[in-house]
């Protein structure tokens, strides 16, 4: 029986709403850079937590949630970057920056927890 993790779910699901928001953008805008970036970025954050689940060391673990974080991070900026040029609605960007908002922070207290108890 496979052990429930938070952050591979969530990211998941937050993973398949950038997938979704990739094909709308390049639908309705026919813009294919910025919405490659996010589509990049956004999908990687639960690629990189399924590669910590599976790593073969504690130092292993916490750099795969560190990139993983980082692309969380970059997400946000591309989620800004797309409202702001009026790609997004507020009504599409609130609830997906609230979404990458939460995975950053679950994605940051792992890494505290895993960098502070090695120190």
């Amino acid at each position: 029986m496979e052990k429930k993790n938070p952050a591979l779910d969530k990211s998941f699901d937050f993973a398949k709403k950038i997938v979704f928001l990739y094909k709308d953008i390049t639908a309705k805008h026919k813009e294919y850079v910025l919405s490659k970036q996010i589509l990049r970025s956004g999908t990687s954050i639960g690629a990189n937590i399924s590669e910590a689940n599976g790593a073969i060391s504690e130092a292993d673990f916490s750099n795969k949630i560190s990139i993983a974080y980082k692309e969380c991070l970059e997400t946000k900026y591309w989620l800004k970057l797309l409202k702001e040029t009026d790609y997004l609605l507020d009504s599409t960007f609130n609830p997906l920056f609230e979404n990458a908002d939460e995975l950053a922070k679950i994605l940051f207290s792992i890494l505290k927890k895993t960098r502070i108890n090695k120190k």
